[in-house]
């Protein structure tokens, strides 16, 4: 298949649109590495600002400029994707205090890891319909708890019909980078992710060479089932973590990020979305330190890189980049993003995509 993923790199054309503000540049041949515009990703949408994966933050965010939006998918019990940032719901929707489905917490083992709450594969989607979202960092995000029970959980194909119209309405192709949520356990309960992904992507004329799509996974034996059996035409991406490895793979992220493994990488997958700690460590004291040599590798490899998550709040910032002593008030995050677009990366996962989009307007 590594022929099939080299022809996606070389061939894959974005459609060009006009910019949002002067910060927006129009999309440029996918995979060219002379290209100098980053893409800014609205992570869960605009979730810094509207609590996450709802269509007011997915719309927010596309107003805001960002370049793809970005569902969690998992599934209900009915097999419909929905956007969740995880199968767990009790901390991002109204579902402890709905006495009708009291009955539904319980505790399962999610990847090896007792996780106890209400999870979406125990709702059929009409049953998920009648919950609301809420903001699910309240302390951080006081805010955000303004638009709690206001909005729906909702569909994948829900999100994708946003996307439309907001593409039609601001004259730009909004792209789309869906994560599949543990692709392994959803197998397991006989819910597996992949079929409904691609039929969805299919069904919106999505699955093709040049749509702007991702398709990004922490398990890279998702991203092998959808290139050597889906065969999907779109580009795929591999999340890392800091550490460990991913569930049900005895390979750590660590050996999937060397020169060998990123090589190995490439032959089914287009991009990595690394912890931004793999990109620019931290210090002993906090501080910002000096880059790796992750990025050279990943483009030797001719692979994008993509890391995550940047916000706003001094509480997620380097030590040299906060303001004041306040751990939810912002610091320096346009610096800091500046710093990392600096290193070369080829896009950035952002609760804010207005700061997002200026940072790169900024970048040196």
């Amino acid at each position: 298949m590594a022929d099939r993923r080299q022809v996606l790199r070389m061939g894959a054309v974005a459609a060009a649109a006009p910019a949002l503000s002067a910060a927006v540049a129009a999309p440029a041949v996918a995979h060219d590495r002379t290209r100098t515009t980053t893409e800014v990703f609205g992570h869960r949408g605009a979730s810094g600002y509207r609590p996450e994966h709802t269509l007011a933050s997915y719309e927010l965010a596309a107003r805001m400029g960002a370049d793809y939006l970005e569902p969690d998918l998992v599934s209900t019990k009915d097999h419909v994707l929905v956007c969740r940032h995880e199968p767990e719901i009790g901390g991002t929707t109204d579902v402890a205090s709905r006495p009708e489905f009291a009955d539904r917490k319980k505790t399962v083992l999610l990847d090896g890891v007792s996780t106890t709450g209400w999870f979406t594969h125990d709702f059929t989607l009409a049953e998920l319909k009648t919950l609301r979202a809420v903001e699910r960092l309240p302390a951080v995000r006081q805010r955000n708890t303004l638009y709690n029970g206001l909005f729906a959980v909702p569909t994948f194909q829900e999100m994708l019909d946003l996307r439309a119209k907001l593409s039609k309405e601001l004259g730009r192709d909004l792209g789309v980078i869906p994560e599949t949520k543990h692709p392994t356990y959803f197998r397991n309960l006989g819910l597996e992710l992949e079929t409904p992904l691609v039929h969805t992507l299919d069904r919106n004329g999505l699955n093709r060479r040049g749509a702007r799509v991702w398709i990004q996974s922490f398990e890279a034996a998702n991203l092998r089932v959808l290139n050597d059996k889906y065969r999907v035409q779109v580009n795929l991406v591999f999340l890392t973590s800091a550490s460990g490895s991913p569930f049900d793979d005895s390979k750590t992220y660590a050996q999937y990020l060397t020169p060998a493994g990123l090589k190995e990488l490439s032959k089914y997958a287009d991009g990595i979305g690394p912890d931004k700690s793999q990109v620019i460590p931290r210090n002993a004291d906090n501080t910002l330190g000096k880059a790796t040599s992750l990025v050279h590798d990943a483009h030797a490899a001719n692979l994008k890189v993509i890391p995550y998550t940047f916000r706003a709040e001094n509480q997620f910032l380097p030590a040299d980049y906060q303001v004041g002593t306040d751990p939810n008030a912002y610091g320096r995050a346009i610096d800091e993003q500046i710093t990392y677009l600096n290193a070369g990366i080829d896009g950035l996962f952002t609760d804010q995509s207005d700061i997002g989009v200026l940072a790169r307007s900024l970048r040196h």
